[in-house]
């Protein structure tokens, strides 16, 4: 492997504090944002509803507003109406509270009622997907257990490989990257959906990926005592001592996200976009909150090897 960064010593430990109220900080202006926006923006996957992609001929890009009234006078719920993939495209996205069925059906209602105000202007579906509500709160819950009981296997998992100190200091930082992915989508008011909850869990695997490293490297280190050095300098030894394969393999992984953020299909998008802002927490975490928590386990009772 190129190692771009040899011998280095940087002081990732006495950053550590700093770093620690950057993450608080950040998490508390997403809960801030969640307030604004009442809530969290479920898509149709959780919250049940019909979503329709059209493609119009021509620009409506000034015609939202006119859209969005034309299908609340349908009595299909409060839309949601909104431009997709690059405004050149003529493509829009239009939510509702309805689920088709077979006695409503609701795209060719939309549909219809388009077709009369834009006679001029044709259009295509591109996309329906319809979801009941019973089956969106399925999901949810689904979603959440899903996620709690994988983060439980990887504390028992790496509670086993190491010991508690280390399970513990392993997972809290997931939960991190998992707010702070939340907190970007809540700020920037982007839909939670089953694509979303599939990021999520990869951004889990990818982060206790990069912090196993480093833990292996400071037990390692352990062995071979501390000679002389306290605990935090040890770590952050390690810490340097990996940080080649940390940077090229967050360097690569990123490369290959922002590929599929900006020339990937819209339907992976949140998908990419949630998985850019997890490498990039999982990277920070492992540094500044899983060893940050290891040091402070050590001071209250030392940790073994």
């Amino acid at each position: 492997m190129v190692q771009f960064f040899k011998k280095t010593n940087f002081n990732f430990i006495g950053f550590s504090k700093l770093a620690i109220g950057i993450s608080l900080a950040f998490v508390l202006v997403s809960i801030v944002f969640m307030f604004v926006h009442k809530g969290l923006n479920f898509s149709v996957d959780f919250a049940g509803g019909t979503l329709i992609q059209v493609k119009f001929e021509k620009p409506v890009r000034d015609d939202l507003g006119k859209i969005r009234s034309i299908v609340s006078d349908l009595g299909l719920g409060s839309p949601e109406v909104k431009t997709i993939g690059q405004i050149i495209n003529n493509e829009l996205q239009i939510t509702v509270a309805k689920q088709e069925s077979e006695l409503t059906n609701v795209t060719n209602i939309i549909r219809d009622a388009l077709s009369k105000d834009y006679p001029e202007n044709s259009f295509d579906i591109r996309r329906v997907e319809s979801v009941g509500p019973k089956i969106g709160g399925e999901l949810k819950r689904d979603a959440i257990i899903a996620t709690i009981l994988s983060l439980i296997a990887i504390l028992i998992y790496v509670g086993f490989r190491f010991n508690l100190p280390f399970g513990v200091a392993s997972v809290i930082p997931l939960f991190h990257d998992v707010l702070i992915t939340l907190g970007v989508f809540i700020i920037f008011d982007l839909e939670i959906s089953l694509t979303f909850i599939a990021a999520i869990m990869t951004i889990v695997g990818y982060s206790l990926n990069d912090t196993i490293v480093i833990f292996d490297r400071i037990r390692e280190n352990m062995r071979g005592g501390l000679k002389g050095r306290k605990f935090p300098e040890l770590v952050n030894s390690s810490i340097n001592q990996t940080l080649s394969r940390t940077i090229n393999t967050s360097v690569t992984t990123l490369f290959v996200v922002s590929a599929l953020y900006f020339i990937g299909s819209e339907a992976i998008k949140d998908f990419a976009l949630a998985m850019l802002v997890g490498v990039i927490a999982g990277t920070y975490s492992t540094i500044y909150i899983a060893s940050p928590i290891l040091i402070f386990w050590h001071n209250k009772k030392p940790i073994t090897k």
